[in-house]
């Protein structure tokens, strides 16, 4: 099949392992590539669902048919297994992308360009919002404390002068703290100490 020009694929696998209870689509692993092989996907440990990759615009591929859908604006490919959807194919009903709670327009390429309104030009920007991904635990405030006295003692020692004014004046002082974790991620611990230490962590890229 081939995702025409100007549209993406949703994927749907009909073979696999079901998904985990409150999961609204299948975890994804490198194996899968683009859902070409069943025996792989299954031999994986693929999940039955929507796969949270989408096929994009032009692409070429052979899905097995009884193994996976896909679902684009113009045509559903493959045969369902589903008996709702055999039904309404047994009428000869044509199965579009409603049939699985889709509109055609999720289904379009989203363009982010400029916007023309009342004669000027105007920038967009496009937000992004997660609805599943992998999930990192926040850490502790005992953790963050641990990570911040690590970091104060590795410091060289303020001077007795500095020190005496800093708390005396009531002034905030700051700092950062950059680890690297086993996941490829560096964490940011920022330090704040008044009277009592507060930390806040941040996962970036």
């Amino acid at each position: 099949m081939q995702v025409p020009a100007g549209e993406i694929g949703v994927v749907i696998a009909q073979v696999g392992a079901p998904l985990p209870i409150g999961a609204k689509s299948a975890a994804y692993k490198s194996v899968f590539g683009n859902f070409s092989n069943v025996r792989s996907f299954v031999g994986a440990g693929g999940q039955k669902g929507v796969q949270r990759p989408v096929l994009p615009p032009g692409t070429l591929v052979p899905i097995h048919p009884v193994g996976f859908l896909v679902i684009t604006k113009s045509q559903v490919y493959g045969l369902p297994v589903s008996t709702d959807l055999q039904i309404r194919n047994g009428r000869n009903e044509r199965l579009t992308c409603k049939a699985f709670g889709l509109e055609p327009k999720q289904l379009e390429v989203v363009r982010i360009e400029p916007q023309v309104a009342e004669g000027e030009i105007m920038d967009m920007v496009g937000i992004i919002t997660a609805y599943e991904a992998i999930h990192f635990p926040p850490a502790t405030s005992r953790a963050a404390s641990a990570d911040s006295a690590t970091s104060a003692s590795s410091r060289p020692a303020a001077s007795p002068t500095r020190s005496s004014s800093s708390r005396s004046s009531g002034r905030r002082t700051s700092s950062t703290i950059t680890t690297r974790t086993s996941s490829g991620f560096s964490r940011r611990v920022a330090a704040s100490a008044c009277n009592t230490t507060r930390c806040s962590t941040a996962a970036t890229p």
